[in-house]
C-alpha cells in the first residue's frame, strides 16, 4: 500500500439524485435504522433472557440478528451523514473499512442461513439424531465459523485490493464496494486476485448448493408426514423467505456492479443495490418474530407482564 493510496479520498457520486429531497430521505432512512436496531435487539434480548429459547434454531437466529446490527453499523451512519452533506467524500482507509464490514456482514449472513438450513434438515429428517448432532459444542463451532470464515476471507481480499495502484477516485455508488475500487486500478488485475475472487465465488456457490440440497431433502421428508409439514411451515418458511430475499439482493448488487446498464432507472438500481443492507436486517427479525410462535409469545409476555404488575400495584394502593 503506497503513500498515494493512503492519502487518497474517494468521491461518492451516487447521491446526486437524492439531494433534492435529502431531508425526506434522511428521515425515512433514520426511521429504518432505528427500527433495525429496535427489532433486532428485541429478538436478541428475548432469546438471551428466555431459557426455553436456548436451542440451536433460536441461537442461530440470535446470531443472524446480531449480524444485522453489525452490517447496519457499517452502512447507515455514513449514509445518513452523506445525505445531509453537500459533498460526499470517504477516505481510502474508511472505504476499505466499509467494504470489510459490508462484505463480511454479507458472508456471515449467508453462512448463518446455511447453518439454519442444516439445523432444520437434521431436526425434520433425522429427529432421533438431532440432540446428538446439534450439541452446544457443535453450535458454538458453527457460529465461530460463521464469523471467522467471512472475516478471514474478506480480509484477504482487502489486502489484495490495497496493493493495487489506483488512477482514479470516483465511485459511482452510494457506498464503497471492492469492484468499484478494482475498476480504478491503473493495470489489469493480477492472477492472484482473479484466483482469490474465484475461490470466494466457489465458496458462496458451495454454500448455496448445500442449502438447496437440504431443502430438497426437507421437502421430500415433509410430503410423507403431516407433523413434518407443520414443522416446515412454522420454522422453514421464514428461513426460506430470508434466504430468497437475501440471495436476490446480493445477485442484483453483483450484477449492477459488474454489468451496470445505463438504461435501467437509477432510482430503482440504487434501491436494489441497497436492499441487502436495508431490507434484510429489518425483515429478518420481523419475519421470524411474527412467524415463530415461541418468540412471538415470549416477546408479548415480556411487554405485558410489566403492565400487569403496574396495574396490580396501583390497585393495592
Amino acid at each position: 500500500m503506497d503513500n498515494i493510496s493512503l492519502n487518497m479520498v474517494f468521491t461518492l457520486s451516487g447521491f446526486k439524485e437524492l439531494k433534492a429531497n435529502k431531508y425526506t430521505y434522511f428521515v425515512l432512512i433514520l426511521i429504518a435504522y432505528l427500527s433495525i436496531i429496535l427489532f433486532n435487539l428485541i429478538v436478541i434480548v428475548t432469546i438471551i433472557l428466555e431459557r426455553a429459547l436456548h436451542e440451536p434454531m433460536y441461537i442461530f437466529l440470535c446470531n443472524l440478528c446480531f449480524n444485522g446490527l453489525y452490517g447496519s453499523a457499517g452502512f447507515y451512519p455514513k449514509f445518513l451523514s452523506d445525505l445531509i452533506n453537500d459533498v460526499n467524500f470517504i477516505s481510502y482507509n474508511g472505504c476499505l473499512l466499509q467494504i470489510f464490514i459490508i462484505y463480511s456482514y454479507g458472508m456471515c449472513e449467508y453462512s448463518t442461513l446455511m447453518m439454519m438450513a442444516y439445523d432444520r434438515f437434521v431436526a425434520i429428517c433425522k429427529p432421533l439424531e438431532y440432540h446428538m448432532k446439534m450439541t452446544s459444542q457443535t453450535v458454538g463451532r458453527l457460529i465461530l465459523f460463521s464469523w471467522s470464515f467471512p472475516f478471514l476471507t474478506v480480509f484477504g481480499g482487502i489486502m489484495l485490493t490495497s496493493r493495487m495502484q489506483l488512477c482514479g477516485s470516483h465511485i459511482d455508488k452510494l457506498y464503497c464496494d471492492n469492484w468499484s475500487i478494482v475498476k480504478l486500478t491503473c493495470a489489469p488485475t493480477t492472477i492472484i486476485n482473479n484466483v482469490y475472487g474465484f475461490f470466494v465465488i466457489l465458496s458462496a456457490i458451495a454454500q448455496g448448493l448445500f442449502v438447496v440440497y437440504s431443502y430438497i431433502r426437507l421437502i421430500n421428508a415433509c410430503r410423507k408426514s403431516k407433523e413434518n409439514k407443520n414443522k416446515f411451515m412454522q420454522t422453514c418458511v421464514p428461513h426460506l423467505l430470508s434466504l430468497i430475499n437475501f440471495t436476490i439482493a446480493i445477485l442484483f448488487d453483483v450484477m449492477f456492479s459488474r454489468y451496470e446498464s445505463r438504461n435501467f432507472p437509477k432510482g430503482l438500481r440504487d434501491f436494489l443495490q441497497l436492499e441487502f443492507v436495508i431490507i434484510t436486517p429489518l425483515s429478518n427479525p420481523i419475519i421470524y418474530g411474527l412467524k415463530l410462535t415461541e418468540i412471538r409469545k415470549r416477546v408479548f409476555r415480556q411487554y405485558k407482564e410489566p403492565k400487569i404488575k403496574d396495574s396490580l400495584h396501583t390497585k393495592k394502593r
